[in-house]
């Protein structure tokens, strides 16, 4: 059995340690909780699953859940007024997947005053900005972005020569997941690989396919790119097929799409993340928190590398892991 590679999260960006400032109040015994999730645009597959993992999770656990999303990607305000509604309902635990370190933290005021659990899962929401508006979050669970960047870095140290070219494909400038994910790619390659160019491609995949044929076209020698998502990686991959060269692509998500593509020769690998197991255990969480225990600052979410000797078996297990990870939540819920 495969044991997923659960990175450690750091502790700077929702403080280690920190539990609600305002104390929850817990749900009547013998009720089922009642969970309000807000999640990223579902025009991403990847949204899409972790919504399906939210709500099977809901099932299993006898937890009432709704489910609302933004109208896209970088819908920042209209996610706001989503969940301001939703905090306006009763609710046990709310939660949340921001698009934003911040778009959501002054929504998340009424809740924090009605003594409501948080559950922040994938994106995080920026502490100092959360302890500033009066709360903070129960438990955080998701990817370190950094160390999973740096798993694509180490594949592709792998796969080029030392001392090759490589390009870089960020998402939305400033996007704090995206920075993580270079950041990581960078430490691992450094002094072993040139990058030598680094663009913003909006985690779109026509922006990135436009992108890389112009890298592609300054520099006839590249190697290798890294995108900081699947969607841009198979925008790369198709200009990288259309030039005829052998450049090798790694994105990071691994959504279906990719593992296919990875599995028919094409994109060269990914890391896989599993947000259906980030959704299914942040609806865990808030069952916990909605009986007013007392949750771990951070869980890591597991993660695979995925390249041609597994794809194919990652696809038959997709949304969920071939192997076990630990989750303390379902320790928990024992």
């Amino acid at each position: 059995m495969r044991v997923f590679n659960c990175l450690k999260l750091g502790t700077g960006l929702l403080g280690a340690g920190m539990l609600a400032a305002i104390v929850s109040v817990p749900a009547h015994a013998g009720d089922a909780a009642k969970v309000a999730a807000i999640v990223k645009g579902l025009d991403n597959p990847f949204f899409q699953t972790m919504q399906k993992g939210i709500e099977e999770q809901g099932k299993a656990n006898g937890v009432n859940v709704s489910v609302q999303a933004a109208a896209n990607m970088g819908d920042a305000t209209g996610q706001a007024d989503r969940l301001t509604a939703m905090a306006m309902q009763d609710f046990d635990c709310y939660l949340v997947n921001p698009i934003s370190v911040s778009n959501l933290v002054q929504a998340l005021v009424p809740v924090a005053q009605k003594k409501k659990p948080i559950v922040n899962i994938d994106s995080t929401i920026d502490a100092e900005q959360a302890k500033a508006a009066g709360f903070a979050v129960s438990t955080y669970i998701g990817t370190d972005n950094v160390a999973a960047g740096a798993l694509a870095g180490e594949e592709m140290l792998k796969l080029v020569p030392k001392g090759a070219k490589v390009a870089l494909v960020a998402g939305i400038v400033g996007d704090v997941g995206s920075n993580a994910r270079i950041k990581g790619f960078k430490q691992a390659v450094e002094g072993k690989l040139e990058v030598v160019v680094m663009v913003s491609a909006d985690w779109d995949r026509e922006k990135a396919l436009t992108a890389a044929t112009d890298i592609l076209a300054a520099h006839p020698d590249l190697a290798g790119f890294f995108a900081a998502n699947d969607i841009m990686a198979l925008g790369v991959e198709r200009a990288v097929q259309t030039s005829g060269k052998d450049v090798k692509v790694i994105g990071l998500d691994g959504i279906v799409d990719a593992l296919k593509s990875i599995a028919a020769g094409e994109l060269t690998a990914t890391v896989a993340q599993y947000p259906y197991v980030v959704g299914a255990m942040g609806v865990e969480a808030c069952a916990l928190a909605a009986k007013g225990k007392e949750l771990p600052a951070n869980v890591p979410a597991p993660v695979l590398l995925i390249n041609k000797d597994n794809a194919e078996a990652s696809l038959k297990n997709f949304p969920r892991p071939g192997g076990d990870y630990p989750d303390p939540f379902r320790e928990m819920l024992k």
